[in-house]
């Protein structure tokens, strides 16, 4: 049977059924009739579920033939719902573009599919359509200006936005517009991209909500004027007009696998100018509502997998548990020039990759196909073997999600194998009355890179009060602490250890950030490049207003780069005369430590406050405390028992 064939003939359920094994109800769903849903992004906040874990399924470099990375994505969510946990896959929706030509994944195949697939990878909820209408109003704004005056002296030679369409049309990609009359505009020459290469395209996908995603349309560069300076779409006006027509597209699509398993589609595909996978919003939503969210990133480990975790990941504060990598035989021998052994250098580097460089626990998934001998799965497993790297027969394809069991048990095990769940089985008591962890236990406190791992701890943790305080039992005292407080604290120790000592890491960015200073803001940063390189932000001069962020420091800070950057402008402006950067220490700490408001794990409680106590300082760089502490006799006191 053929894959439309195998969708076709499958039983699939209503999506209000779908939507309840997530949990949500038909006012958190908006239909599209029997198959398919928008989901309500109200739903992030109403959700009480904490976040689940995060599977990225990437693979090897790719070929003309594909690896399989959506068909091992949905079969590895249908294998692990089969084995009782409760998933969703969050994966990249498809283009109509290619649909009518060679088509790589977004559906699946086989027995491992997305389901309604014909609407799927046709209009399926009209998301494209309003990703092309927001681009091209754009367009038709950029030449009404010019038309009606061009008060912003938009130069017509230097326009770089051009239009778009959802088929790859390639008599529209040079065409020459505005002809017939003045009534129809200034003749120039122009060209029409695909809908998926659209920076709107780009920006839904790394929008965490419609407000954001207004705020980066407003900043949007769409040419330069006669003067040479810079225009953006908010030079228009026009930032609310464009995200109203997307004010449904944002919201990520609900469809179901083969068997009925939930998945999220939207966004990303085909690995447009972002990131190559679906959007953040999806992501969150899968983990929000999920136990294991599986999802997949573009173009392979070497750039994909890159780009999902050095630029989707820090957008969204996102971090995988563990990574997939697929392969397939024809592949590596594709790579090879027809000798397998020679390809297998290529799942090499992929493996060095995620294991190395990321340091995520891996699974590398053989994604089988018929004509593939015994022989040649044995090189590839004991290759991976030698490597310290898993690997699983996958026969999703043939087997849906009995044919990923294997791969889901194995992915289990490696989750498992990272992290050690605290509850009363691993919090024990020793002779002397001290809570520790079991001696096994040594990778306490990954959720963040600052902490070491943790074995003695002496301190049992109750909880989370109004997602801002940690209360914790210690030495006979309640003790209250501030989250914010804690984790600044932490942070400034680091920062000043790593400083001092000159071992503040950096890493470059992929896509440098560009953001605009007013002209005395700009002069101060570029005669200050110096101590901005020191702290790890490597800056270059761009436009007239503008500047360039190509590096920034390793070290996971919880608010956006520019802010950081800003803050530490404003500390130099603020105190020329003196050495500031114990100041910009203070506020790089400040800015970038989490939040009031902000959800904890019990794993992560534990975690902080293990580690302000190896600090042992206990106010914060500014001098507020940080705990407050309360004694039996206070608490009865309280109650009027005493």
């Amino acid at each position: 049977m053929t894959d439309i064939q195998i969708a076709q003939a499958a039983k699939k359920e209503n999506i209000v059924e779908i939507a309840k094994k997530l949990g949500l109800t038909e006012d958190d769903i908006e239909q599209y009739g029997k198959y398919k849903a928008k989901v309500n992004l109200d739903v992030l906040q109403k959700s009480k579920r904490p976040n689940g874990k995060l599977i990225l399924v990437t693979a090897i470099t790719p070929t003309p033939a594909g690896e399989g990375k959506s068909t091992v994505t949905i079969g590895l969510t249908q294998a692990l719902n089969k084995i009782g946990k409760l998933s969703a896959a969050a994966i990249r929706e498809p283009s109509l573009g290619p649909v009518f030509g060679m088509k790589g994944g977004a559906a699946g195949g086989g027995y491992a599919q997305v389901v309604p697939m014909e609407d799927i990878n046709l209009h399926f909820t009209g998301d494209m359509h309003a990703i092309g209408v927001a681009h091209n109003l754009i367009s038709a704004c950029i030449d009404n200006h010019i038309n009606s005056g061009n008060a912003l002296g938009i130069d017509i030679t230097k326009i770089t936005w051009k239009r778009v369409v959802d088929m790859n049309d390639r008599a529209l990609r040079n065409i020459v517009i505005g002809l017939g009359g003045k009534a129809n505009g200034y003749p120039r020459q122009d060209s029409f991209q695909i809908t998926v290469g659209s920076e709107i395209m780009a920006i839904l996908c790394l929008s965490n909500s419609i407000t954001e995603l207004k705020e980066k349309i407003k900043n949007i560069v769409f040419g330069t004027s006669l003067d040479g300076k810079l225009l953006r779409v908010g030079d228009l006006h026009i930032e609310g007009a464009v995200a109203a027509l997307l004010k449904d597209a944002i919201k990520p699509n609900l469809v179901q696998t083969l068997e009925n398993t939930p998945v999220f589609i939207h966004g990303g595909p085909f690995a447009n100018i972002a990131h190559g996978c679906n959007s953040i919003l999806a992501t969150k939503m899968a983990l929000k509502l999920t136990d294991y969210a599986v999802t997949e990133a573009g173009f392979a480990a070497d750039l994909g997998a890159e780009k999902f975790i050095d630029i989707k990941c820090r957008l969204g504060g996102l971090k995988p548990d563990c990574a997939v990598i697929v392969a397939t035989v024809r592949a590596l021998e594709h790579h090879g020039k027809g000798d397998l052994k020679a390809g297998l250098e290529n799942l090499d580097k992929h493996i060095d990759n995620i294991k190395n460089k990321y340091k995520l626990p891996l699974v590398v998934a053989i994604n089988k196909f018929i004509t593939d001998t015994d022989e040649q799965i044995d090189m590839i497993e004991k290759f991976c073997n030698e490597r310290g790297a898993e690997v699983s027969l996958c026969e999703v394809w043939a087997k849906g999600g009995e044919g990923g069991i294997d791969l889901a048990e194995k992915v289990l095990k490696a989750i498992d194998n990272n992290k050690v769940d605290i509850n009363d089985d691993i919090v024990e008591k020793s002779e002397n009355n001290k809570y520790i962890f079991n001696q096994e236990d040594v990778s306490r406190g990954k959720i963040f890179d600052d902490f070491s791992s943790l074995k003695n701890i002496d301190f049992k943790v109750i909880g989370q009060v109004f997602d801002t305080f940690i209360l914790v039992e210690r030495n006979g005292l309640l003790e209250i602490y501030d989250q914010h407080i804690i984790h600044e604290r932490i942070l400034y120790e680091k920062l000043k250890q790593e400083y001092y000592s000159h071992s503040m890491s950096k890493q470059n960015l992929l896509v440098p950030i560009r953001f605009e200073l007013d002209p005395r803001e700009k002069q101060l940063a570029l005669e200050n490049t110096e101590i901005f390189s020191s702290f790890g932000f490597d800056i270059d001069d761009f436009d007239k207003n503008e500047i360039l962020l190509r590096s920034i420091p390793t070290m996971n800070l919880r608010d956006s780069y520019e802010n950081i950057f800003r803050e530490i402008l404003d500390n130099i402006s603020k105190n020329k005369d003196k050495d500031i950067r114990e100041n910009i220490i203070i506020s790089m700490s400040c800015k970038g430590a989490i939040k009031a408001n902000h959800k904890l794990t019990l794993e992560e409680m534990y975690s902080m406050v293990a580690k302000l106590h190896e600090v042992g300082e206990y106010t914060c760089p500014h001098g507020r405390p940080i705990i407050v502490k309360m004694s039996l006799l206070d608490l009865e006191k309280l109650f009027k028992r005493k």
